[in-house]
Formats: structure tokens, sequence, C-alpha cells
């Protein structure tokens, strides 16, 4: 009986990816419906922290998301190329790992609302980043997007403020919003990293061979470093916390990665990072539903912010 041919090893030649000539249909089905899934973890995250600390939710949110892809981790495994793993690792730790904890822990005292505006960013870091580190073009028109876009968080956190003392902590400090501004640092970091140096992998490998770097570290940080199992089976509210965590890491986190890696995948770093036009107006919705203050500059730092990834994304 004949052996049956090897797998393939996860890679193609060569490793960067072409750029599309025109951007596919099923691209904007999947950046609608990202931005649809992200819109709302910004108020899961609110929702988790009324009963667990930032660390907490940051750690169960990543080893919820790794132990859902698991399986398709383990299949993947043997097939990967060693010079990957780097890279794997250092898109899960700078564009998952970090900014899982930068988040939760900004809106322990940021609105959920300006959270989401902030995390418009990413696409200006996209840009600094490729272009800083993986021949990216920049033109002058792309670099006024860039300042605009940093006037609009000045602007945002100055002028506009917390966003009202609807926070888990009772108490609103605008410069939080610092947390998020090096979390969307972050994900410019991994946008490039998997679009140049992962291509080739198929999307919900990335995720699951990602998460699996970082998913150890976070489980054995939740179990031994945290108080979350005591909370999990003695504070009132647990359960309905972990809930809401649980959502979070299954859809904006495992579901969304694989939708995103594969976005990145059909269309460019830039295209996949402007689901942050539509991510704003859905966390500021649902900030609001909930009691969120919003005041004309937090509406003026948005528009500043938005033009600014507009001019990023149309600038040639």
């Amino acid at each position: 009986m004949p052996t049956a041919p090897s797998a393939p090893a996860l890679t193609t030649t060569p490793i960067a990816a072409p750029v599309p000539a025109r951007t596919p249909a099923s691209a904007w089905v999947l950046l609608l419906t990202l931005a649809t899934i992200w819109g709302t973890s910004f108020i899961l995250m609110k929702k988790g922290l009324v009963v667990f600390s930032a660390m907490e939710l940051g750690a169960c949110r990543v080893t919820v998301a790794a132990l859902l892809l698991l399986p398709f981790a383990l299949k993947h495994l043997p097939q990967l190329e060693r010079p990957r793993i780097k890279w794997l690792v250092l898109a899960g730790v700078v564009g998952t790992l970090i900014p899982a904890f930068l988040f939760a822990y900004a809106e322990t005292k940021l609105a959920s609302g300006l959270a989401g505006v902030l995390n418009a960013l990413t696409a200006v870091f996209t840009l600094l980043v490729g272009a800083l580190f993986f021949g990216q073009k920049i033109t002058p028109l792309r670099v006024l997007g860039i300042v605009l876009g940093l006037v609009g968080t000045v602007v945002l956190m100055l002028l506009g403020g917390s966003g009202g003392a609807a926070t888990p902590s009772g108490e609103g400090n605008a410069w939080y919003g610092l947390y998020i501004v090096l979390a969307t640092l972050g994900y410019g970091v991994s946008v490039n990293v998997i679009k140049s140096r992962l291509h080739g992998i198929p999307p919900l490998a990335v995720t699951g061979l990602l998460l699996l770097f970082i998913g150890g570290p976070a489980l054995a940080y939740l179990l031994v470093g945290t108080g979350f199992l005591y909370k999990l089976q003695h504070v009132a509210g647990a359960w309905k916390a972990f809930g809401y965590i649980a959502l979070l890491a299954t859809m904006s986190t495992a579901v969304a990665m694989v939708l995103f890696n594969k976005l990145i995948h059909q269309s460019t770093a830039l295209f996949a990072a402007s689901n942050t036009y539509i991510v704003p107006i859905m966390a500021l919705a649902w900030g609001v539903l909930d009691g969120e203050a919003f005041n004309l500059w937090h509406l003026l730092g948005m528009v500043i912010i938005l033009v600014s990834v507009a001019i990023i994304h149309r600038a040639k």
C-alpha cells in the first residue's frame, strides 16, 4: 500500500502577499460583519469588569479564545515551519495578549463608547508601522492623516473627558485612553506582520496557532496569579460577568480574528483595518444606551479621527 503524501508545510513563496487588483465583494461583507462584532466588544468588556479585574478579564478572554481554537491549532502545528513561529508569537503578543489587558484596564475608568472611538487609531498605526518597517508607501497626504488622527485623540481625551462616571470603577479618567493608544499601536504591528510574514497560512490556522502560543501563559496566570476562580465561586453576579467575557472571547477574539485574518488575505492591510469606520458608531450607540455621557467635544474628536482614517485610506 502506498504511503499517503505528507501534509504541505504552512508556507508559500514568496512570503509577501500580492496586492489585489480590486477589493472583492466578499471582503466588504467580512468588513461589515467584523465591525458589527467588534463594535459590541467594548460594552461586553464593561459588563465583565463589574466583577472581574482588568487583569482577570484580559487573561480570561485570551484563555477562552485559545481553548476554543485549540483543536485547529493542534491540527496545523505539525506543518508549521519553524521560521514562522517567531512571527506568530510576535503577532499574538503585541496584537492580542497585551491589547486584551490594555483595553480592559482602560475601560475601568474610560467610557466604553470612547474606547471604541479610540480604537479607530488602528488604521493610523497600521500605516505608520507599515511605512517604518514593512515598506508601506507614505505620502504627504497620508502624513496629514496620521497627524489628524493624533489631533483627534488629543481633542477626545483633553477636551472631551472620560465620558462620565458610568464606568465599572464609578469614576472617570480620560488619560486611561493612552492605554488604548498603545493597544492600537500593537494592532498596527500585528496587522503588518500577518500580512507580510504569515501570508499563505490559512486564516483559521493563523488564529489558532497564534492563540496557542499565548493561551498557555494566559491560562497559567489566570489560575495562579488572580482570584478568578474564587470570585466565580463566591461573588454574586460572577457567572453572569463571566458569560459576557466568554461571549467577548468567542465572538470578538476567536471568531473575529479568523474573519479578520481572512480579510487581510483578501485585501490590503489598510483595507482590513478600515473596519474602524463603523466600530466607533456601534460602540458609542451601546455606550449611550448604557447611560454613558457623550458631548460635542467627543463628537468633534471622533469626526477628526475618522477623517484622518479616510485620508489615510484614500491617499495615494
